[in-house]
């Protein structure tokens, strides 16, 4: 390609975490030089990617090859990076190091066993997540997805005990299961219709492959399903298992990787692999269908989610259906929805990583994990309680957070689409988002008479202030005024999204 530069940058910056690994082991009986390690590799990750960001921004992609086929298949390890790949290497990469300082504060406040074995699966699995957002082709993606599933998996059933064993093997189980079973064979099929080429950028990959309707929704649905970290229906019940993980895990889980790994699978699909018009009216007509899945998982994960005491399974089935909006956008292909659809992987990434921060530091401050036990808790903890109100925003999608951004260009991507039932189901679902986090804030700082939890001081005052540890609470600060900080500034991301939805041939 005339606009690519060749560089080993996404490389190194895969690599960097990874290498970080085997040091943060041998620095297993030193806590402070384990950390280190942790921080040295996040900010030279960030570093990298951030002196990919000029040449990005400026039009032009990064290609390097690692390996030009093995076995006899012409199928290359190879990276790309795009506007799409830099905005999620982006927000994984910075937010590796808010939640490494947060994972310090919690891991120790609560004295957790095999600290050095988290620090070291959390560092790989960071490797893996910007292996995915660097993927420059269909085998690649699938390589770097397989390897977080496998990553993830020592930090889910991190407390070994029964649940976490059990919640560790659905975790497996889905997300093995369904890549192998629903992902592999669609590559497979992907890679004869195109006579071998599994290349992203230029033309989609199908988009003469001269498919059928048929062909072509199964192929979608596979994918779909397949890259089922994107959590939709009913390919979901991993996500809400895994909660028994420690919150730091929760948090990498639901905001720096793995789901956001899932729905940017799906995104390199509907553009990389179908191409937008293939995809949509004016081709396949496939989308739709995929589309309306979606609309369901949106609905029925927002219900869900009201009826759940336990706080991070509220957030996990808030998750599921936060999601499930990136993949209605995909799937609508407009200029729009796509556009609203990549804005929202950074807009749900702050506000969710918000919430699960404020979910522990409430847990390693005072025990809880009901939300029936929180009534009164702003007067205790009131910076992390207007964290987590900003954070709610985020999710909702109000003012001034960024989640407005990136909704309101869905909602503008869908009305562009004519979709009138979806617009339903946005408004249906924006007031159930509100309807299961507001109440939560509003209870915290007006408690009903009689609900205030014991030990909480009769007249508020800031001697009597009870936070968790500063390494908990400096974190979901930063994020919560992230969220604010982007919606001020969202012009840049929407000028890089731009290049790269204006590529796609709208």
């Amino acid at each position: 390609m005339d606009n690519a530069v060749h560089s080993s940058l996404p490389l190194w910056a895969c690599l960097a975490s990874l290498l970080a690994a085997p040091v943060i082991v041998l620095f297993r009986r030193e806590p402070s030089l384990r950390e280190g390690a942790t921080f040295v590799s996040a900010f030279v990750k960030l570093g990298l990617v951030l002196a990919m960001l000029p040449i990005v921004a400026g039009g032009k992609v990064i290609e390097f090859t690692l390996i030009d086929g093995f076995a006899g298949i012409n199928a290359p390890i190879m990276f790309r990076v795009d506007g799409l790949g830099m905005l999620f290497a982006l927000v994984a990469s910075s937010l590796w190091i808010v939640t490494s300082l947060y994972s310090i504060g919690y891991m120790r406040g609560l004295h957790e066993h095999s600290q050095t074995r988290f620090f070291a699966f959390f560092a790989i699995s960071l490797s893996a997540t910007l292996g995915v957002a660097f993927a420059g082709n269909l085998l690649t993606l699938y390589l770097f997805y397989e390897m977080l599933s496998l990553a993830t998996w020592p930090l889910v059933t991190h407390h070994q005990d029964k649940e976490a064993r059990t919640g560790g093997r659905t975790y497996l189980t889905y997300l093995l299961g369904t890549s192998i079973g629903f992902a592999l064979p669609a590559l497979i099929f992907t890679w004869i219709k195109s006579g071998g080429d599994l290349s992203f950028g230029g033309d989609a990959i199908l988009a003469s492959a001269g498919l059928s309707h048929l062909q072509g929704l199964v192929l979608l649905l596979a994918f779909a399903f397949g890259f089922s970290k994107a959590g939709m229906m009913p390919f979901h019940s991993w996500l809400p298992g895994a909660m028994v993980a420690p919150t730091p895990v929760s948090a990498l889980l639901h905001a720096v990787a793995v789901v956001k790994v899932g729905v940017f699978c799906i995104l390199r699909v509907v553009t990389g692999v179908f191409g937008v018009q293939l995809i949509g009216p004016g081709g396949l007509d496939v989308g739709i269908v995929l589309a309306w899945i979606a609309a369901f998982t949106v609905i029925v994960s927002s219900l869900i989610a009201l009826s759940q005491d336990n706080l991070k399974r509220r957030l996990a089935f808030s998750t599921i259906g936060q999601l499930s909006y990136i993949v209605l956008g995909a799937a609508l292909a407009t200029k729009l929805s796509v556009t609203g659809s990549i804005l929202h992987i950074a807009a749900h990434a702050v506000g969710k990583i918000t919430l699960f921060f404020c979910a522990g530091a409430i847990f390693v401050a005072t025990g809880k994990k009901y939300i029936s036990q929180m009534a009164g808790l702003g007067r205790t903890m009131p910076i992390t309680m207007s964290a987590f109100f900003i954070g709610s925003l985020g999710v909702i999608g109000l003012p001034p957070t960024a989640g407005l951004i990136s909704k309101f260009h869905l909602v503008m991507g869908t009305a562009e689409a004519g979709e009138k039932g979806l617009l339903l189901v946005f408004l249906v679902s924006t007031i159930l988002n509100a309807a299961y986090f507001l109440p939560v804030v509003y209870q915290a700082f007006f408690p009903k008479a009689g609900t205030v939890p014991e030990g909480t001081p009769e007249k508020f005052s800031w001697s009597t202030v009870r936070e968790a540890p500063w390494a908990c609470v400096v974190p979901l600060s930063i994020t919560a005024l992230l969220s604010i900080i982007l919606f001020f500034g969202s012009g840049f991301l929407r000028e890089l999204v731009g290049q790269f939805v204006s590529g796609l041939g709208f």
